[in-house]
């Protein structure tokens, strides 16, 4: 009885390769937008310590990334797709936005 397992093909192997191109794409674009000078974390902590009133954010933000992480690891039904692959495709399609927008404008 032979259980060995059989290689990927082609496609499947080159299809690997593009989703982890877009998930780095996504990764390195985000990470741009976010920390360069006046980018979006400049932004959003200049207006939660601006006002005292914004501070509520703070504790709802980490209540909601709690309960959206208890939603993403717990069993689905469907097990060819998981809700845990939500952010993969979340990533690759940042990825692919930022893949188009380098290539028409030709910067992040």
């Amino acid at each position: 009885m032979d259980n060995r397992k059989k290689p990927d093909t082609l496609f499947a192997t080159l299809a690997a390769v593009g989703r982890f191109a877009l998930v780095v794409l996504g990764l390195i674009g985000i990470s741009v937008h976010v920390f360069r000078q006046g980018g979006w974390l400049n932004q959003l902590l200049g207006k939660v310590f601006v006002s005292s009133a914004w501070l509520w954010i703070i504790p709802l933000a980490l209540i909601v990334i709690y309960f959206i992480n208890g939603w993403l690891s717990s069993a689905s039904k469907n097990k060819p797709y998981t809700r845990g692959d939500i952010p993969l495709y979340i990533m690759m399609g940042a990825g692919a936005f930022f893949a188009i927008k380098l290539l028409s404008t030709g910067s992040w």
